[in-house]
């Protein structure tokens, strides 16, 4: 039989595989793998959503006026130069399409989010992992691994799954010094549960610089990660070209809807921040009294570290935890195959996975001095 043959390099791909959602003979469980919001959705997105939906048999605004102009005058933002997609997955999908290519590259962190090489090689262009520095972007490497073929830099502000942040004068610097011809991708899809003071979303980059794009989701402060919404920030021209590859109705018009209410509602999105504050920083305090290291984070989600070793090791406790109706997110394919990633949960969540995680370690201690 002949086949059709697809394009070089798209066999190479490495499908992205979300986090698990269920636990073979458990129906009770405990998400706690994708970073999904705690407090899910406001009320009154649900409320918007439900209202569009009967209209479904009405095609979607093409262009998002009403979604641009609310996100515009939340951010204090030109809504011409905004751009919507199915989350922001397709929106750096489409950068990567329209500004790399055979022969060309794109440089992302060696923790980086793992779109950014699959959005890269879907493009036929080659992907290069920039090494980190203590689970940070590392601004001086990022810069010498630029070369010729260098077309774009996808950076995550803060990144996942390591939690970490840059400041705003610190990637000022990196777009300062980067060539001018080199589109510096800024995902922000955390940027709502950061605190620090010298931290910035990195509009005013998009603002002082043609060749910044910022990109942001209603996937995880908003609760909508099932209604695939994302945006971009950009420069004109390079709005005029995400316009122009994006499908004509890229967005659906319940998503739509949900969005411009969910903008609305700062009053929900200010308590999802206060929740997170306090159960991630409890969180980290309450798992790091169990002897493991669990670095601070700046996002909805903590890393946690495990020693090496057969029933002591991140696989042995995702197990254990599985097996206690908990999931967690396993890292190996981000580069870190001793970590687990655990998404900020409601109180009774987070409390019970600190049960669980206690049993774990007291388990292991227990083989441990066994063995002796």
């Amino acid at each position: 039989m002949i086949l059709p043959v697809p394009r070089p390099g798209i066999l190479d791909i490495a499908p992205y595989v979300g986090g698990e959602s269920s636990v073979p003979g458990l129906n009770r469980i405990v998400k706690l793998a994708s970073n999904e919001s705690a407090l899910g959705p406001s009320p009154k997105a649900l409320d918007a959503f439900r209202e569009a939906a009967s209209s479904l048999h009405r095609y979607p605004d093409g262009g998002c006026t009403a979604l641009r102009r609310a996100l515009g005058g939340r951010f204090c933002l030109d809504p011409a130069r905004i751009v919507c997609g199915a989350g922001s997955d397709e929106l750096l999908g489409l950068l990567a399409r329209a500004y790399a290519g055979p022969g060309e590259e794109t440089l992302y962190t060696e923790h980086g989010f793992l779109i950014y090489p699959i959005a890269t090689r879907a493009a036929g262009a080659t992907p290069v992992a920039v090494p980190e520095r203590d689970l940070r972007a590392d601004v001086d490497a990022l810069l010498a691994a630029v070369n010729p073929a260098t077309r774009i830099v996808f950076l995550a502000n803060p990144n996942n799954p390591t939690g970490t942040y840059l400041s705003a004068d610190e990637m000022r610097r990196l777009r300062e010094e980067l060539p001018a011809g080199v589109l510096l991708v800024i995902d922000a899809a955390y940027a709502e549960y950061v605190d620090a003071d010298d931290y910035s979303a990195s509009f005013e980059l998009v603002d002082a610089f043609s060749s910044v794009v910022v990109t942001r989701t209603f996937s995880k402060i908003y609760g909508l990660g099932a209604a695939r919404l994302g945006w971009a920030y950009c420069s004109e021209e390079v709005a005029d070209v995400l316009n122009r590859l994006r499908m004509p109705f890229n967005v659906g018009a319940p998503t739509q809807a949900a969005g411009v209410a969910a903008l609305g509602d700062r009053g929900f999105v200010e308590e999802a921040q206060r929740h997170n504050r306090r159960w991630r920083s409890w969180s980290r305090e309450a798992i790091g009294a169990l002897g493991l290291e669990v670095p601070e984070s700046h996002g909805n989600f903590l890393l946690v570290r495990f020693p090496e070793g057969p029933g002591h090791d991140a696989a042995a406790a995702d197990s254990w935890l599985k097996s206690r109706g908990y999931i967690a997110r396993r890292v190996a394919s981000y580069g870190l195959p001793d970590r687990l990633r655990v998404t900020i949960g409601l109180e009774a969540e987070m409390r019970g996975f600190v049960d669980a995680l206690a049993e774990f370690m007291a388990r292991r201690r227990g083989i441990a001095e066994g063995g002796r």
